[in-house]
């Protein structure tokens, strides 16, 4: 049985028997699949290299026109055309109360969970914050019927439950979590942050620098890949942070794989170290965000005012907007 499988037998009967966490809020509501999403966010279109654009942007390599994939025999290769497009495929959770997912709107559980925090001292060094994540498969082109995934570039995901935070001890534990991320020694230091300047300018005009993975932009450090946001200034910067961190984690776990270069045309293909250009994300809630998609680290000043509000506004959802190359036949 797969992982994803597993959690979503223990959410059902977990749900199945009335069971509620005692205590903290829990607000959300279900998105609107019309209204709630940038459907502009599909763009640009690629058929080869011509695209079709509705003024948002892209980076990364585009399709060849012709392309072949591996076949049974008696064919061994299928020629096809090659199409480049942005797939809402998953979502990401950011929450304070463990188990609480805005997204269905209720407790999934009431097992045992650090609560999330949110504190802010005198001095910058204190001020920090810990949050949850839930991760979601999202399949919402087949939903629809999209003719990209009635060809090769069908995905065989289904609504579920991918990930939950709530059961990972590595999530809370920085120190565990250098198990998955022992590299962040070599970021630790002012020199590797002060190359995330470059990143947040890159950030706020288009995506950020894949070669400086370790950055966030203007959200701070990927590393640790934990809960853990060093530098709280708001929620929703520290949601794009961890929105980010938990991209990277799935990455970083096999669970993340390369769908958007020229080799992972046919077939997605491991990728341990995020490509940043491969990913968008836009906020569903509290206050949908539905004009552009995302990069990483794009500074929350150029488009989040008054999306975090005291109460039912501190927990957050992010559509996370995934490029795919393929090869239709």
């Amino acid at each position: 049985m797969r992982l994803s499988q597993l959690f979503l037998v223990i959410v059902t009967w977990l749900l199945s028997a009335g069971i509620a966490a005692a205590a903290g809020p829990c607000h959300g509501k279900f998105p609107n699949l019309i209204s709630d999403i940038c459907w502009k966010c599909l763009f640009p279109v690629s058929i080869g290299p011509a695209k079709m654009t509705a003024g948002q942007q892209d980076a990364g390599p585009t399709p060849p026109i012709v392309c072949s994939c591996p076949a049974p025999p008696p064919l061994f290769i299928r020629y096809g055309v090659g199409i480049g497009f942005w797939e809402p495929a998953r979502l990401a959770e950011i929450v304070r109360t463990p188990y609480c997912s805005p997204t269905l709107g209720t407790r999934l559980a009431s097992l045992g969970a650090p609560s999330g925090t949110n504190t802010q001292g005198a001095g910058e060094s204190t001020k920090e914050a810990f949050y949850h994540a839930h991760w979601f498969t999202f399949p919402l082109l087949s939903w629809i019927g999209m003719a990209f995934t009635q060809a090769a570039c069908a995905s065989s995901d289904s609504f579920d439950i991918a990930y939950l935070t709530e059961l990972d001890p590595l999530w809370d534990d920085d120190e565990l979590a250098f198990l998955i991320n022992p590299e962040a020694v070599l970021f630790a230091n002012p020199i590797a942050q002060a190359a995330c300047i470059a990143d947040t300018a890159a950030a706020s005009v288009s995506f950020g620098i894949d070669a400086l993975f370790w950055c966030s932009g203007s959200q701070g450090s990927v590393y640790p890949i934990s809960g853990t946001s060093g530098h709280h200034v708001g929620g929703v910067d520290s949601s794009t942070l961890l929105t980010h961190r938990m991209i990277f984690k799935m990455h970083r776990q096999g669970l993340g794989m390369d769908t958007s270069t020229t080799g992972a045309m046919c077939q997605a293909v491991p990728q341990p170290i995020l490509r940043k250009n491969q990913y968008k994300s836009q906020m569903l809630y509290p206050i949908p965000q539905t004009q552009k998609g995302m990069p990483f680290g794009r500074p929350s000043s150029i488009w989040a005012a008054g999306r975090e509000f005291p109460y039912e506004g501190e927990d957050f959802t992010y559509l996370v907007w995934r490029k795919r190359l393929c090869c239709a036949f």
